[in-house]
């Protein structure tokens, strides 16, 4: 080999260490983080959303993130005995739990921290002639006399007054409850007791309980009800062909990835609405939120979103908690809290992009800024990433007031054929696309996501929410079912649908330090392949020659 040829060589070499060199330090910071595994139990309710969010991290991040969805009751008392690092509830811990066991009190410190909002809905299988109902509606009345006992029959004239657009057949109701203890049960049978406290109260003396029952998260078995384990097991009981008759209450999500469809229930303004991503925002506009320092810190209040007067309102609004530890204890050390922390930042930002897509609501800007504030506390959490202008929420965009709500401020009015009257919308709701045909005395009537709108959305992967998508103002909004909620749409940097950054870097849209690594490092690779000859040849003795030795 010439020296010549050497010195090629040498520089090449040294340009293609600098290369690596870079190449590593864009990657190491990320890679190096090692994630210990963390469990967490509880909820159902959210548990679609929460599996989704698994998934995406384990798949980015190799982050291991075990959750078992046992039901909220038995989750908090998993968190209270220390054998799990995080629970998942609807509800706060219960001092006095109404099936008589053990106060629920932790030995350790915890904080509740909001993690998706959605709609308790009303799932059912009913036909008429043989075709499946997909545009029921219903009142909260009749809703509350059908899970008492009150109401047995599908053609009592109560319901028919709700649905002037279908024959309603002489069938008897099922009503499928949870069997275990649930954040579902507690978040419906609070609302029955705040809106319609006589007719829950006349239900709680007769199965037994105290008059004043209020919410309970056990519901009591009665008459033809049937009781199902878990949001999948009463879902699934009203899914199945034995199911016809059947209605129970679950979060939209179930119906929607079932491909059944959800009663429209009756709101303040006089309108049946669906319970979209859009209407559960508008709803939860009215949501108020516990600030007192104590063990009910950021818990919700909602008495304000059951009688919004938003004619865009879903009026069994809500959102869930994870419940995290704020001191080492139990099986719960701050290592895990690293991940933990990874993990939580994760779903308040990039997991919210798919909440719609799932059958939630993602949410707000006030309730992810208090979210980080929860984080802030778990023992061994990185806060490092945790700013709200750096992440990725498609509720608002950076520099937005805490208040703003993109999925509200975009959200259409209901059609008229949802306004409570002789005309009935004929569109199908939740996962149901088809529409139902008009079979009784009243008006049918087409409302914003019909049939085709739908089977054209699902057709081209139009189900994640694209009114928080679209970079162009002038643009037209859509609903996750594909429906139309604005003529003119809004600026957002939201991207739906997918994870699109790390939950501990967060990294911002556009150019950074990252960007500019790896430019320099391409042009050194561009370098390596054209300098060293001219080099070689600049740093050659006068004189020398080529195969000198």
């Amino acid at each position: 080999m010439t020296p010549h040829t050497r010195r090629i060589r040498s520089i090449r070499t040294l340009f293609a260490l600098l290369v690596v060199g870079l190449s590593v330090s864009t990657t190491v910071p990320a890679q190096a983080l090692s994630y210990d595994p963390i469990t967490g139990t509880g909820s159902t309710w959210s548990q679609n959303a929460l599996d989704q969010w698994r998934k995406n991290v384990a798949t980015n991040y190799a982050m291991t993130v075990n959750y078992s969805g046992v039901g909220s009751s038995a989750g908090r008392r998993d968190f209270v005995a220390g054998s799990v690092d995080f629970a998942v509830s609807e509800i706060p811990f219960q001092t006095a739990p109404e099936d008589g066991s053990a106060p629920e009190v932790p030995a350790r410190g915890y904080a509740y921290m909001p993690i998706v909002a959605g709609g308790t809905a009303f799932m059912y299988n009913l036909k008429i002639g043989g075709k499946r109902v997909t545009n029921l509606r219903l009142s909260g009345e009749v809703i509350t006399k059908i899970f008492t006992g009150v109401i047995t029959k599908w053609n009592d004239p109560a319901i028919a007054t709700d649905n002037p657009g279908l024959a309603m057949p002489d069938k008897g109701i099922v009503p499928v409850v949870r069997s275990d203890g649930s954040g579902s049960t507690a978040q419906f049978t609070l609302w029955m007791s705040k809106q319609h406290p006589a007719l829950w109260k006349t239900f709680c003396t007769k199965v037994g309980r105290s008059a004043d029952c209020g919410l309970t998260s056990q519901f009591p078995t009665f008459g033809s009800a049937k009781a199902q384990s878990g949001s999948s097991g009463v879902a699934g009981y009203v899914s199945q062909d034995y199911g016809d008759g059947a209605i129970t209450y679950v979060e939209y999500s179930y119906a929607k990835n079932s491909g059944f469809p959800v009663a429209k229930v009756l709101n303040a303004a006089g309108y049946y609405v669906e319970p979209t991503a859009n209407s559960v925002a508008v709803a939860l506009l009215k949501a108020a939120i516990n600030t007192t320092p104590g063990p009910t810190y950021l818990t919700q209040i909602l008495d304000g979103v059951y009688n919004n007067a938003d004619p865009r309102t879903y009026p069994l609004s809500s959102y869930s908690y994870m419940i995290v530890p704020t001191e080492v204890g139990g099986v719960f050390t701050a290592k895990k809290g690293l991940t933990l922390g990874a993990f939580a930042n994760y779903m308040l930002c990039e997991g919210q992009q798919q909440a719609a897509a799932l059958g939630y609501s993602p949410l707000p800007m006030n309730l992810v800024l208090a979210g980080f504030d929860q984080i802030k506390r778990v023992p061994g959490a990185d806060v490092s990433g945790v700013d709200i202008n750096k992440c990725h929420n498609p509720t608002f965009n950076a520099g937005d007031s805490p208040s703003s709500n993109l999925l509200a401020t975009t959200a259409l009015q209901p059609a008229a054929c949802d306004k409570v009257g002789a005309n009935q919308c004929t569109t199908g709701t939740a996962g149901a696309l088809a529409d139902t045909a008009v079979s009784g005395s009243g008006t049918g009537g087409g409302a914003a996501g019909s049939a085709s709108a739908k089977t054209a959305a699902a057709a081209t992967g139009g189900t994640a929410i694209a009114a928080v998508a679209l970079a162009n103002a002038a643009a037209p909004v859509f609903d996750e079912n594909g429906a139309l909620v604005s003529a003119v749409g809004t600026a957002a940097t939201g991207v739906a649908g997918t994870a699109v950054a790390a939950p501990f870097t967060l990294a911002e849209t556009g150019w950074g330090t990252q960007q500019s690594v790896m430019l320099l490092a391409g042009l050194l690779l561009l370098a390596a392949a054209v300098l060293p000859p001219v080099l070689a040849r600049r740093f050659t003795p006068r004189g020398a020659k080529a195969g000198t030795k």
